[in-house]
């Protein structure tokens, strides 16, 4: 599986998306600098987490806007996995490819530790590799990662299976301890947790590999 991480001025995360990436997948990702207009054909793309503009204005509202999202937004809408973690899901809020928003962690502090996640979709892209009712086991950090939607976004968001992960505890005070949501068409996951920091035992565990797996599965 051939794939892109997308370097923003101020994420710390990519480094740690790009090893994961190259461990799973057997092939170094592209690194693709945010004021870039283009880049190689991939088969999958990654928005890491991190600070991205030192989260001055608002959280992943600055990437958003960079040269390199327009081609991301296209390829996205064009069926190409896409997976933003932390604060890469919320410049996939931000850039509308994801609904919903993230707000503030409830009790307004930062949050890190490891937490546990039902999986609550095992028949999409990013989790066909789950077992039916799996909890597993990803770490947290953020300050900015109380999921926000209406009452009709999250209610569609339910019914239509597009709630990928929930907390199995309330961390941040998201809605309906929401941890991670799809797109329509199931091609875009955005999540707070770090499934890239759970990728071997040397880590603390294997259940975010399970998510990389699952693409590359479909993928073949």
């Amino acid at each position: 599986m051939k794939s892109a991480v997308i370097v923003f001025p101020g994420s710390n995360c990519d480094r740690d998306m790009a090893v994961a990436l190259e461990k799973i997948t057997g092939q170094k990702p592209l690194m693709v600098w945010h004021q870039d207009y283009d880049f190689d054909k991939v088969d999958f793309i990654a928005l890491p987490g991190g600070f991205s503009y030192g989260d001055y204005l608002r959280c992943g509202a600055m990437s958003a806007r960079s040269h390199i999202m327009k081609e991301v937004i296209k390829r996205a809408e064009d069926g190409v996995p896409t997976f933003g973690v932390c604060n890469g899901f919320q410049i996939l809020t931000e850039t509308g490819l994801l609904p919903g928003a993230l707000m503030r962690n409830a009790n307004l502090h930062f949050v890190c530790k490891d937490v546990k996640l039902k999986v609550e979709n095992t028949d999409s892209l990013f989790t066909n590799g789950y077992d039916e009712g799996a909890e597993i086991t990803i770490p947290v950090a953020h300050h900015d990662g109380n999921y926000f939607a209406d009452a009709d976004t999250l209610d569609r968001l339910e019914g239509e299976g597009q709630v990928a992960f929930r907390y199995a505890d309330d961390i941040n005070g998201a809605q309906r301890r929401i941890a991670g949501v799809m797109n329509a068409k199931g091609n875009v996951l955005g999540m707070m947790p770090h499934p890239e920091r759970m990728i071997e035992p040397a880590l603390g565990g294997s259940d975010g590999r399970v998510m990389f797996e699952s693409v590359m599965s479909r993928l073949g």
